[in-house]
């Protein structure tokens, strides 16, 4: 076995932890839960994050055909929500384990003290030994701050824990060549080396009725993790010993090997919990400069801005296709960047009558996407 201890992130889908039924399959949670505590034991810290609230509340309320309205699943998902985290509780309590929740949404991540609290947290526990059970904040959670899927959230965390494997649990053995629903000839592609647009078209949509993501949410969690130097696994959560198979490199399901370089610490937040605040245009010198040699971003490179926003927010650096290629944190407001933008970064002071500094965005707080 492989004793290189690293950080685990296991991501269940609802459709694992049902087994397609209507209700949470007991006997499949406790099989994982057996796979976690022997890497747990093992010295990996492990995290999990866990969909199933709403199917859990359907199940606790025995309704099962209640009407899909926003405040029918808010409610289902408050209620579902402690029987979830109970069950889990019951069943790492077999192996003397502990477990804390933690429930998060989009703005948990997208304001830099929250994403450092959050941090901490889960950092805390993980020192103390504590199995983290992660799961989006349903029951609160409008369209504007939410994840949407916890697909793309387990990638936040993996990313939050500066882990280095995140393993996605689904009803499919992995990515294959087609959909094997209806295609008997789809094969499973067992490795990924780039997650290409040929590879985002391959992905489907989700088929259980009771969960929210699909294999597209999947790649899109692989792209995030993988750009922070990541490894990521689909496989299907049925499969016997498939997250100790995962975590050991035995070659399972579909593996998406990151070539990145994993990001610094600090950098995670702006790659991935922020959202971005507006953009900014640059010319083919600045972007060559950004993307080939390690620059920040001056203000003679810039072409155009868009959207209003402040200094100290995360904004977009767009080429002139309108492709992002970057993102960071701005030193200066977007009126500022726009009485700015073309000049020599000696004019600045002289232009505004002040100056944060002779670039725009430095290269310590930006990202090449």
């Amino acid at each position: 076995m492989n004793t290189n201890k690293k950080t685990i992130v296991v991501k269940l889908g609802t459709s694992v932890l049902t087994s397609g039924t209507s209700k949470l399959d007991l006997a499949q949670m406790v099989e994982v839960v057996r796979q976690c505590a022997i890497l747990h034991e093992q010295g990996h810290p492990i995290i999990v994050v866990t969909s199933g609230a709403i199917a859990a509340g359907k199940e606790h309320l025995n309704l099962p055909n209640i009407e899909p309205t926003v405040a029918n699943k808010q409610m289902l998902a408050a209620v579902g929500q402690g029987q979830l985290v109970r069950a889990w509780e019951n069943l790492f309590k077999i192996y003397g384990l502990h477990v804390g929740q933690m429930l998060l949404t989009r703005a948990d991540l997208a304001d830099k003290g929250r994403f450092l609290n959050a941090r901490d947290t889960l950092n805390t526990l993980l020192k103390h030994r504590i199995i983290p059970l992660i799961n989006e904040n349903d029951a609160v959670a409008t369209s504007e701050i939410k994840v949407g899927d916890n697909d793309n959230l387990s990638a936040l965390v993996a990313l939050l824990a500066d882990a280095e494997q995140l393993i996605l649990l689904t009803d499919q053995e992995g990515l294959f060549t087609a959909d094997p629903r209806n295609n008997p000839d789809a094969k499973l592609i067992s490795e990924v080396s780039e997650i290409t647009d040929a590879i985002c078209k391959l992905a489907g949509g989700s088929v259980g009725g009771l969960g929210t993501g699909g294999m597209a949410t999947k790649i899109e969690s692989a792209t995030v993790a993988n750009r922070a130097g990541i490894e990521v696994i689909i496989a299907a959560g049925k499969r016997k010993n498939v997250i100790l198979d995962a975590a050991n490199n035995v070659s399972v399901g579909t593996r998406f090997v990151s070539e990145h370089c994993r990001l610094e610490a600090r950098k995670n937040w702006i790659f991935a919990g922020s959202r971005s605040a507006g953009g900014i245009i640059v010319d083919q010198g600045a972007e060559n400069a950004i993307v080939n040699s390690g620059s920040s971003l001056l203000a003679k490179g810039i072409i155009a801005v868009e959207s209003n926003f402040l200094r100290g927010y995360v904004v977009s650096i767009c080429n002139s296709k309108g492709k992002e290629i970057a993102r960071g944190i701005t030193r200066y407001k977007s009126v500022d960047i726009e009485k700015i933008k073309g000049q020599h970064s000696e004019e600045i002071e002289e232009i505004l009558g002040y100056e944060h500094g002779t670039v725009v965005i430095h290269r310590d707080d930006l990202v090449i996407l």
